[in-house]
């Protein structure tokens, strides 16, 4: 049988939002192994003088555990 387990993490690049994605699923699969999907529930901008500074993505990352 397998189990899998969510966390939630947040990431963010200043090149757009796959680039965020990209970024938080490379750093997740640092330290978590089996990771087989990911949920964006979030998506936003930081602005600066009225100009996009930084894309952030808010989303949950599926991983299986180890039997």
């Amino acid at each position: 049988m397998s189990v899998a387990k969510n966390i939630e993490i947040t990431a963010a690049s200043p090149k757009g939002f796959e680039d965020a994605i990209a970024n938080g699923l490379k750093r997740a699969s640092s330290t978590t192994e089996n990771i087989q999907r990911a949920w964006i529930k979030e998506m936003y901008v930081d602005t600066d003088n009225g100009k996009i500074h930084e894309y952030r993505v808010n989303m949950k990352v599926t991983f299986m555990l180890k039997e």
